[in-house]
């Protein structure tokens, strides 16, 4: 377990009966996280501290209810880096907080090259790896399927005083990029994906991780350039153990390139339990 435990401005306050309570900055949020089956351990005081709760919706999805009257959308930093926050329809808030013991790695990986590296990073979403990554000193292609996620992207980068560093932002189905990057005999020193367990291109095309995963990265390790810094897969699949994405790295990167793999979970520490909420897994692959 890797945990994401040095923010200020993010805060997991409790947990418990199916439910995250957080601060993100000053404004507090109560979402739903089925995998949360522990009581909380603080009572009804800090809970109502709230300043708005996501109610799931018996026939799916779900909405808000606002208790105090909050911005539409509102600035958050780790350490240099800034993020718009901004509650989604979907509970999201287009940050996953988790993420920040990733992104101290890749900073350190990309800081540590004695080249200016050029990375990718697909299913890039609003970007907290790629301000991460420009900030760190790297060229970075960012690669998203959403308009609309893009243009968040946009805004961190911007936000974060990184407007002038050289980032690419393409809209685009992430496996046709892929593909035409290969033709184009574009490289990479650094890859970085976190793939949904379920989607659609813009032309309707299915994304299945089971059946998609393995077949997307030996593409991508195609595209690495003769001496790669890293590759970093990212994983929210409920039932995927992070030792596939260890193996799919051993097979696909170690083999090629030697270097190390490793893989884990990611996490948040609980302030008023002192547990660590897992979100997600991760495998990484690194040069050593």
């Amino acid at each position: 377990m890797i945990a994401a435990d040095d923010w200020k401005d993010y805060e997991l306050l409790d947990t418990g009966d199916g439910e995250r309570l957080e601060r993100w900055g000053k404004i507090i949020l109560r979402r739903p996280d089925p995998q949360i089956i522990w009581p909380r351990a603080g009572g009804e005081k800090l809970w109502a501290k709230a300043d708005a709760h996501y109610h799931r919706s018996q026939s799916g999805g779900g909405q808000w209810e606002y208790i105090n009257k909050i911005p539409e959308k509102w600035t958050v930093s780790y350490g240099k880096l800034s993020f718009n926050i901004k509650p989604t329809d979907f509970k999201h808030t287009g940050l996953f907080p988790e993420q920040a013991a990733n992104w101290k790695w890749i900073m350190d990986k990309i800081k540590s090259s004695s080249k200016q590296a050029n990375i990718l990073n697909l299913f890039a979403y609003t970007g907290g790896a790629t301000v991460a990554a420009a900030y760190a000193g790297a060229e970075v292609c960012h690669v998203d399927a959403s308009k609309g996620m893009v243009g968040w992207a946009k805004d961190n980068i911007n936000l974060s005083g990184l407007g002038e560093k050289p980032v690419r932002f393409i809209t685009d189905d992430v496996i046709k990029f892929v593909q035409r990057e290969k033709r184009r005999g574009h490289l990479y020193d650094g890859i970085i994906m976190d793939p949904p367990s379920y989607g659609r291109g813009p032309k309707g095309e299915v994304w299945k991780i089971e059946d998609a995963l393995y077949g997307f990265v030996e593409e991508c390790a195609g595209i690495l350039s003769d001496n790669p810094l890293f590759f970093l897969i990212n994983s929210y699949t409920t039932g995927f153990s992070p030792t596939v994405l260890e193996n799919v790295l051993k097979l696909l990167a170690g083999r090629k390139f030697g270097g190390s793999v490793s893989c884990g979970e990611v996490g948040i520490p609980i302030t008023a339990s002192k547990l660590i909420l897992p979100c997600g897994i991760y495998g990484r692959w690194e040069k050593i």
